[in-house]
């Protein structure tokens, strides 16, 4: 039987979070790492606008959107119960405000951006975050839920531009959150390895 092909590169965040949903999930998939430069033409066949992740299901459907991956992978099974600690107004606020300012934080030289700028702009969500953390632990409540996974991958980021920065900042709750979830064997099992998928190669089953 034919598995959903998941083409995704390591090191997106928005890939990281797909995977993460679909490695608590259960869900089996075949996992097509891609490398940016060289982006594959079966991936691009499938979905043209050429960016990760993207779910070809068994029957030529095509799922391009990295939280409406999530949704699918949960909505087959969600064992934690992700689904229901969620805040799509949150998610927005990241997907949005968060990740202009992470882009012109992380690559000035590439967006004329002023980074500092960008950096406390960043700081401001983050802020937010730390004060939602400090009721509960987690986002929406005391356990993980998809409002963390969809969120966790890009303060990664933004937390990995300038490290001793962040460690110095006022956010013992938002820097425990995020070591923890970084040192997760969840996290660490969607994080392997995987060279650039080259059509013919043996298939790479994920969750392994």
């Amino acid at each position: 039987m034919a598995l959903p092909v998941l083409y995704s590169f390591r090191r997106c965040p928005y890939a990281m979070r797909a995977r993460l949903a679909i490695a608590i999930s259960g869900v089996a998939v075949e996992l097509r790492e891609i490398k940016l430069s060289a982006k594959p033409p079966a991936m691009l066949e499938a979905s043209p606008k050429g960016t990760v992740p993207v779910v070809v299901l068994p029957d030529g459907g095509v799922i391009e959107q990295s939280f409406e991956v999530m949704h699918w992978a949960l909505g087959r099974n969600d064992p934690e119960g992700w689904l229901e600690r969620d805040d799509p107004a949150l998610i927005a606020r990241n997907d949005g405000p968060f990740k202009h300012d992470l882009d012109r934080y992380k690559y000035p030289e590439r967006h004329g951006s002023d980074a500092i700028a960008h950096q406390e702009s960043g700081l401001a969500f983050l802020a937010d975050l730390d004060s939602r953390l400090a009721e509960h632990g987690q986002l929406c409540g005391k356990a993980r839920g998809l409002a963390d996974m969809a969120v966790m991958p890009f303060v990664r980021q933004f937390a990995a531009t300038d490290p001793a920065w962040f460690e110095n900042q006022p956010l013992p709750h938002l820097q425990r959150w995020l070591s923890e979830h970084l040192e997760s064997d969840l996290f660490t099992s969607v994080m392997g390895k995987f060279a650039p998928w080259r059509e013919g190669d043996p298939v790479s089953i994920f969750p392994g």
